[in-house]
């Protein structure tokens, strides 16, 4: 796997505000937020994209959901928030390091694309 920015931020080469940070992730504010609260989660171990997780990455995947949960109660948006996955170019994935996208502080209509997402 190509290094990534999201590489360099978990490992501390470029320095980033946590809001949030254990052994397996960090949590960063979006640099381009699409909402009053957008904030990324960032596993510490280099997965290119969701559908290039295996059987070992279980339960670290398990780990960054609660995580999500965990920070939206830190932000205030526990009760209503959008967690998104991009998945491949086609997708709207821009940087290839897994992230989520917490979003919230704003309505979210279905079938609103979270295409502008990195």
């Amino acid at each position: 796997m190509e290094d990534t920015i999201f590489g360099k931020i978990t490992r501390g080469e470029i320095p980033t505000e946590f809001l949030y940070e254990d052994e397996h992730c960090v949590v960063i504010k979006d640099i381009y937020p699409q909402a009053p609260t957008h904030v990324l989660i960032i596993p510490r171990k280099p997965i290119p994209m969701l559908s290039e997780a295996d059987a070992d990455d279980q339960a670290l995947l398990g780990h960054l959901l609660l995580v999500a949960g965990k920070v939206a109660d830190q932000l205030g948006v526990g009760d209503a928030f959008r967690l998104v996955i991009n998945n491949g170019e086609g997708g709207g994935q821009t940087v290839f390091h897994l992230h989520l996208h917490i979003l919230a502080g704003r309505e979210m209509k279905e079938g609103e694309l979270a295409s502008r997402l990195a």
